[in-house]
């Protein structure tokens, strides 16, 4: 899969559309992907960060694990919970 074909996936964390990826962050060292800056619809803006208004942020590929588990064919489902998903959070 191309990096391109990434930006614009729609992200879900425990069945619930959260975004989608806008961009994507690699560590020029190592030639690895560390980041995916996502777009978080409102309603998880307020769910996760308690704002009530579309986000910007950056989310550590951590959240994604393993790519077999992760992509599916509307979208990417990520493994963490709801809960969680703040911890891998940062602004940009």
């Amino acid at each position: 899969m191309r990096f391109s074909e990434l930006i614009g996936r729609e992200l879900y964390c425990e069945n619930m559309k959260i975004g989608k990826i806008t961009n994507i962050i690699v560590d020029e060292e190592k030639w690895k992907i560390t980041h995916f800056e996502i777009e978080l619809k409102k309603e998880a803006a307020f769910e996760i960060l308690g704002v009530k208004s579309t986000v910007k942020n950056v989310l550590a590929i951590s959240a994604v694990g393993p790519s077999s588990k992760a992509m599916a064919k509307d979208g990417i489902n990520l493994q963490v919970a709801l809960g969680q998903l703040r911890i891998y959070l940062r602004p940009p």
